[in-house]
């Protein structure tokens, strides 16, 4: 499979680990009130060790923000070893006395120990469209032909899963065909990266860990963007555009499917000398689903259900500052 990289990785910089070994539970909402913080830290307290607590304000778009909580804590008395069970339960009771959405995270000590590489080093996988970025670029070039709420709709059903990704895929390029390429450029003006990805893929590169996207979209549209985000490689759907410089209406080559999005994920983490194990993939609909069962953590952002139900971690907030949290980084 041909992949696309962007700049060679920097040497590593490996940082000692960010919070202390342990469980890492993270509660994120509009607001979250001293009784409860105090509460949650007491319970995970009294069946164990709590390393660290820590609360901070997460910006979203527009003004908005979460305020989150995360505990690295290291529990005995609990339904396995690693108090994953216990700490689900407790932030899941949690959960129902908050307004609004509510993120829940437990990654238990075993698997986060298991996600870093040997060196220390993980890899950060992304799909693009609702995840790496705020849009659907597929809905931004529909608008130009008028037919975006046709476009968004086939979408939507196949994040669902309703649909076959490729076919969905061809039936929404065709729609495209005849519109020039200059609705490349006006589709890139009105993309905005998720809140928090480009420090979160900033930090990634001063420790020297690396990262990638591979996308249902198009490369016309993620290339540029790739190297504005200073990403390691990416891949995506390649737009046939006529020597009239007008859209086809088709792509070239093989498309991206829920299939081949693993295949990178195994071809680049082997490229780095790392496992599936040591990537953590995130995604935001069921055509991320085989990404995320080959990585070591597989995360659902803002995702459909067909993908949460079968993610490590649900993130329920638009913020990749979120991720690190959950992660355990700085």
């Amino acid at each position: 499979m041909t992949a696309h990289p962007h700049s060679d990785p920097p040497s590593p910089d490996l940082p000692t680990p960010d919070l202390p070994h342990g469980t890492v539970a993270m509660l994120a909402a509009t607001a979250l009130d001293g009784p409860l913080i105090r509460s949650l830290t007491h319970e995970f307290s009294r069946r164990g060790v709590v390393h660290s607590v820590e609360l901070r304000q997460v910006p979203l778009a527009e003004g908005e923000e979460v305020s989150a909580v995360r505990w690295s804590v290291t529990l005995d008395d609990s339904d396995d070893s690693y108090g994953t069970q216990l700490a689900v339960s407790l932030l899941e009771d949690a959960a129902h006395q908050l307004p609004g959405p509510v993120t829940q995270t437990v990654l238990p000590a075993q698997r986060r120990a298991q996600l870093h590489a040997e060196d220390g080093r993980l890899m950060l996988l992304m799909d693009v469209d609702s995840t790496l970025i705020d849009q659907e670029v597929i809905e931004l070039l529909a608008r130009d032909a008028g037919r975006e709420a046709e476009v968004a709709e086939v979408t939507e059903r196949a994040m669902r899963g309703e649909l076959d990704f490729a076919a969905s895929l061809h039936q929404r390029v065709q729609t495209l065909a005849g519109l020039p390429r200059t609705v490349i450029d006006s589709t890139l003006a009105a993309i905005t990266p998720t809140q928090g990805a480009p420090e979160l893929l900033a930090e990634l590169g001063r420790r020297g860990w690396p990262s990638y996207a591979v996308s249902g979209g198009f490369l016309q549209v993620l290339a540029p963007l790739a190297a504005d985000l200073g990403l390691t490689g990416f891949h995506a759907n390649d737009l046939a555009i006529s020597p009239q410089g007008t859209l086809e209406g088709t792509v070239r080559g093989a498309v991206v499917d829920r299939a081949a999005k693993r295949e990178y994920l195994e071809q680049w983490s082997a490229s780095q000398g790392l496992l599936p194990r040591n990537v953590v993939a995130v995604g935001d609909g069921a055509n991320d689903l085989d990404m995320l069962a080959a990585a070591g953590v597989g995360i659902a952002f803002c995702a459909k259900p067909a993908l949460a139900e079968q993610a490590d971690l649900v993130i329920d907030h638009r913020s990749f500052e979120l991720i690190s949290l959950a992660l355990g980084m700085s």
